[in-house]
This record gives C-alpha cells, structure tokens and sequence, in this order.
C-alpha cells in the first residue's frame, strides 16, 4: 500500500525545484518560475507559530512571496497560517493506482508515444495550457522521465510529463487541446504513461488534481484511481490599499 508520505516524495522527486534547502524545521524550495509545487515551502518537523516568520524570511530572500503547502495531518500549522492572515489556495486531490489497471488493453497504433526530449509540437500544447519554459525546466531536472505525445483524428492531441522516484511513477502536466477534448485522449496518455512507468521498474502510478476540477476527478476515479493524500497551499490574502 503507497503511503501519503511516499506520494509527497514523488513531488520533490518527479517536479523537482532548482534548489532545496533548510532553515530551521523548514524545506525551502528555489521555483524559479516553475510553479508552486516547486515553490512552497513544507515542514520537515513540527513547528511553532515562532517559526513561520523564519520560513517567510527565506522565501523572500529568493524573490518568491511567502507560500506554504500544508500536507496531510498538518492540522496546527494550518490554523496558525489561518490566524496570520493566510487563505487557502488549489485544495489538491493525490491519487493511485497499480500500473496494471492502466496495461490491461493494447494502446491503438499511432495514439501514444513516451518521447524524451519534447518535440516541438508538445512544448506548444503545453504552452496552450499555460505550461511554459520555467516548467519545462522543471521536467528537465528529473532523473527517470519521459514525455507523453498523444495524436487523435490523425492530428496531434496531447501533452503530458511522466518521472518516476523511489518506485513510484507521477505523472504531471497533461494538457489536451480544446478541439480533441471529451474523446478519451487523456486516457490514452495516462494508459501510455503506465506502459511505460511499467517497464521502467515502477509498480504505482500516481497524478495530482486540483479539487475543482470536476472532469478530471472524475475521470481517473472512472480509470481505477484511488485517493490518497492530497494538500492545499497557503498565501497571504492581498491587502486592501485603496483609500476608505
């Protein structure tokens, strides 16, 4: 059974930030542009209230404004954030499943391809969906990875990003283009996905979804995923500086 713990180490490992370092019971993560999974920063111990300032500190230091993710059980330093004026931000859902649920069936000729480096064509998906070069790099910086190009109606379709840490395969950054939407391309990413996490040595495909995102839920619920962990954000609420 994949514990929570595991999955929150497939993020630093799969999405990995610039730089990672400490200070005091803090993980401090250097995004570079890349996001807020690769810029929030955890508790790697207990904390007090007296803490948070420290963290905050660091933050700033690397031109990120304060940003916390706030994990599973994480309950006291939720309220403590609460109390400083931080709101919640992306509730995200942590899901997995064994990677036979995903190689039970043979994927079509020509639906999708595991492609390491990005062609062209993926980088311009992506960038349709608001996936830039800053995450880009972020893909870049994984050790055992590859890129996933899925091609419907004879037409390229979709994008997503797979890497694998300490067993365990995430996949990130699916991205489907608008006029191939709602014809089972993600399915087909994510099938290819598994394939190839299997043959890569991993025994558990895991994703990450916001948990707004009614569809997306929804469909990897319907493709045999089960819920595990999960996390929100963080961040001070903005300010109101307009004159009364």
């Amino acid at each position: 059974m994949i514990k929570a713990q595991a999955l929150y180490d497939a993020i630093d490992g799969t999405w990995p930030a610039a730089t990672l370092s400490h200070a005091g019971p803090w993980t401090i993560r250097d995004g570079q542009g890349g996001g807020k999974r690769v810029s929030a920063a955890t508790a790697n111990q207990p904390t007090q209230d007296s803490d948070i300032p420290m963290a905050e500190a660091a933050m700033r230091a690397l031109g990120q404004d304060p940003l916390f993710m706030l994990r599973q059980g994480e309950t006291r330093l939720d309220a403590q954030l609460a109390a400083r004026g931080y709101d919640i931000v992306d509730p995200t859902n942590g899901y997995v499943t064994p990677v036979e649920t995903l190689t039970d069936i043979p994927i079509p000729r020509v639906t999708a391809f595991a492609i390491w480096e990005p062609l062209a064509i993926m980088a311009e998906i992506w960038a349709k969906g608001g996936i830039g070069p800053a995450r880009l790099a972020v893909m870049a910086r994984a050790q055992t990875k590859t890129a996933i190009l899925a091609r419907w109606n004879e037409k390229p379709a979709g994008a997503g990003y797979v890497a694998i840490h300490n067993g365990l395969a995430m996949v990130h950054a699916v991205e489907v283009l608008e006029h191939q939407r709602r014809q089972g391309v993600a399915q087909w990413i994510m099938r290819r996905a598994a394939f190839w996490a299997r043959d890569n040595g991993a025994e558990h495909l895991a994703l990450l979804t916001t948990a707004d995102n009614i569809a997306a839920n929804a469909l990897y619920q319907r493709l045999g995923f089960a819920s595990i962990g999960g996390y929100h954000y963080r961040k001070l609420a903005k300010q109101d500086t307009s004159a009364p």
